[in-house]
């Protein structure tokens, strides 16, 4: 009885989900259909991007200590996203909010064009590899795979990122953002990941961002020229 009853709850759980991704899908990705996104112009406009994106390792210091994603051969149209999120408040971290008030919807489509062009270009099997079995729970009550892909690579919406071998340290402090939602400085508006996260404690989501962190992925980090 009480396994009927989990069962019936996830089942719930994830064709709420469903509708509330599509839903979601459809507006996030509206907002600038219009506009285009030249590569070649965003590697000119990307000088705020690679103080902190551009070092292999970096690491910031807010809300707390841990290296800032990986965004080369992220999905253009997540990293617009994203930006707008920044842009509009829905995502606070007062440094992206800042960055992103500066640039116009044209400026976010180069960007984002420039930063999906230069990813690993790495072929990935569907199949995601085995972690621990707590992992493997977690990942198939938060539906993960539903948004992100069978691999976590492959996004069913290009709003949406990918996520498999993204530093797990801050794919931990995303997901606890994702809970935020009463500090002016901290904290994530999304109904979907909002509905995910606050599902699992800090403890489970800190399982699934090293799981999710340890597996092969397309994204990287590029270390800028004159670092190198």
């Amino acid at each position: 009885m009480f396994f009927t009853n989990c069962l019936s709850k996830m089942n719930k759980f994830l064709l709420t989900l469903s509708s509330i991704l599509v839903a979601y899908a459809t507006t996030v990705t509206a907002y600038a259909q219009d506009i285009h996104g030249d590569a070649a112009a965003g590697s000119k406009k990307n000088a705020l991007c690679v103080g902190c994106h551009g070092i292999k390792g970096y690491h910031i210091g807010f809300p707390e200590v841990h290296q800032v994603p990986k965004i080369n051969g992220q999905g253009a149209g997540y990293i617009r996203s994203a930006l707008h999120a920044y842009k509009t408040g829905d995502r606070k971290h007062p440094s992206m909010r800042t960055i992103a008030a500066s640039l116009s919807e044209q400026d976010m489509a180069d960007l984002a064009a420039f930063y999906e062009s230069t990813g690993t270009g790495a072929t990935l099997s569907a199949d995601i590899p085995n972690g621990s079995a707590k992992a493997q729970s977690l990942l198939t009550q938060g539906g993960c795979t539903s948004c992100h892909g069978a691999n976590l690579s492959k996004p069913i919406d290009p709003a949406y990122p990918k996520i498999a071998g993204q530093h797990s340290d801050y794919l931990y402090v995303a997901l606890r953002a994702y809970k935020t939602n009463d500090k002016p400085l901290i904290g994530r508006g999304h109904p979907i990941m909002g509905g995910v996260a606050k599902q699992f404690s800090n403890a489970d989501l800190k399982v699934l961002a090293d799981y999710v962190g340890s597996l092969p992925g397309e994204i990287q980090t590029v270390q800028r020229d004159r670092l190198k």
